[in-house]
């Protein structure tokens, strides 16, 4: 029996003399003789599916089926090959928002493909070792974080197996392997001085995404998944509720990232000016809408950085090489400079785990933030600080 191929598949435009242009989906599988033939199926019509994102929607849930066929005929997996094949299928389904988040599924996918299956694909479970694992993450020319996630990947792999009843509790060979996470370099970080020359250069839209990022410790996929619904004027605050990652909207990275933020006046007047300019202002419109797709989708994140914030940054006289991440960074230290409580920056910067030394059940007030949130604004923007008692 032909072992089941995963298919990735390619997704491609076809031009139609009458009618209008289709998306096709075209991938190999192996025939009753055992040889391996190019299919293809139509997915729909450009006309149904607009965007190369929406094609892509709609043939992963394709590729979907043609896969779950595959794995779930060819019996319990007996090759590391095989469990990566149906764990792909069971937990990394690109075409729902179920458990992990789009861009956690498309890193997990890539590891897969790039390091994991080329290296122990044709290995037999329980002929993989941990010793064999921990010698060949050191030869990885990656940082040590990659290899930490590479190490726990591989386990997360070995787990579902074990779920599924194909290996026992005590199976899991990546249990043992040691790999150390300790960063390399230091982020970076801008001072106050840098990130008022850069944002002294930046045009309305960058500026204002900077300042959202710089001032709330956003991620840049959190601000570009805000519409101006989520903006409370009065509240002076902004409901983070989805995330825009690689072309798709999706839900935040975690729970504790679905919580309002404060916003400074800094903040609120930079949006209330960028509304009055931006072609997309009605509430349920993006708040940085595209307009190459007419508002529909958020703008690109990478495009913008590459081709406006980085020469931006050049212009200012900035060598550091930035990045929208950047601003979380620099935020994150500003916060750390004030001295509040680890609690208030910790719920501030929306993080899903909290020192072992903290109050798990304690919760640091909105005022608490916003007192935290200004003493880092005040020094971004040189304004001078307020009593605190007048907050």
């Amino acid at each position: 029996m032909n072992r089941p191929q995963y298919q990735f598949g390619t997704l491609y435009s076809e031009p139609r003399k009458k009618g209008p242009d289709v998306w096709v989906y075209r991938w190999r599988e192996a025939n009753p003789q055992g040889k391996r033939q190019l299919r293809k199926q139509i997915i729909g019509t450009m006309r149904e599916l607009r965007t190369r994102a929406d094609a892509q929607r709609a043939a992963e849930a394709f590729r979907h089926s043609i896969n779950r066929h595959a794995v779930e005929h060819g019996g319990p997996p007996q090759t590391v090959h095989k469990l990566v094949e149906h764990y792909r299928l069971k937990e990394l389904p690109m075409q729902t928002h179920e458990g992990k988040t789009r861009g956690t599924k498309l890193v997990y996918n890539s590891n897969l493909k790039l390091y994991i299956v080329p290296r122990w694909g044709d290995y037999p479970l329980r002929r993989v070792s941990s010793v064999e694992v921990e010698d060949w993450l050191k030869t990885l020319k990656l940082a040590p974080s990659s290899r930490a996630k590479i190490r726990n990947l591989m386990s997360t792999v070995f787990r579902h197996a074990i779920r599924w009843g194909w290996l026992s509790q005590n199976e899991n060979p990546i249990a043992m392997v040691r790999v150390s996470s300790k960063r390399q370099r230091v982020p970076v970080t801008l001072t106050a001085e840098e990130f008022r020359t850069l944002f002294a250069v930046l045009q309305d839209r960058e500026r204002t995404m900077g300042t959202i990022c710089a001032t709330t410790g956003l991620r840049i996929c959190e601000v570009l998944g805000l519409k101006w619904e989520d903006i409370d004027f009065l509240q002076k605050t902004a409901n983070v509720l989805r995330s825009f990652v690689d072309g798709s909207i999706g839900p935040c990275k975690t729970e504790v990232s679905q919580q309002p933020v404060p916003l400074d006046e800094i903040v609120l007047e930079e949006l209330v000016c960028w509304r009055s300019t931006c072609l997309y202002s009605q509430a349920e419109d993006w708040v940085f809408g595209s307009e190459r797709l007419f508002g529909r989708m958020p703008v690109w994140p990478d495009s913008l950085r590459s081709k406006i914030l980085q020469p931006a940054a050049r212009k200012a006289g900035i060598a550091k090489q930035i990045g929208w991440h950047t601003f979380r960074h620099t935020y994150s230290s500003l916060l750390a400079e004030t001295g509040k409580d680890v609690k208030v920056v910790q719920e501030l910067m929306r993080h899903a785990k909290v020192s072992t030394t903290m109050d798990l059940y304690t919760h640091a007030r909105m005022e608490n933030k916003r007192i935290a949130q200004r003493k880092a604004v005040d020094v971004l923007f040189n304004r001078n600080p307020q009593p605190e008692a007048a907050l």
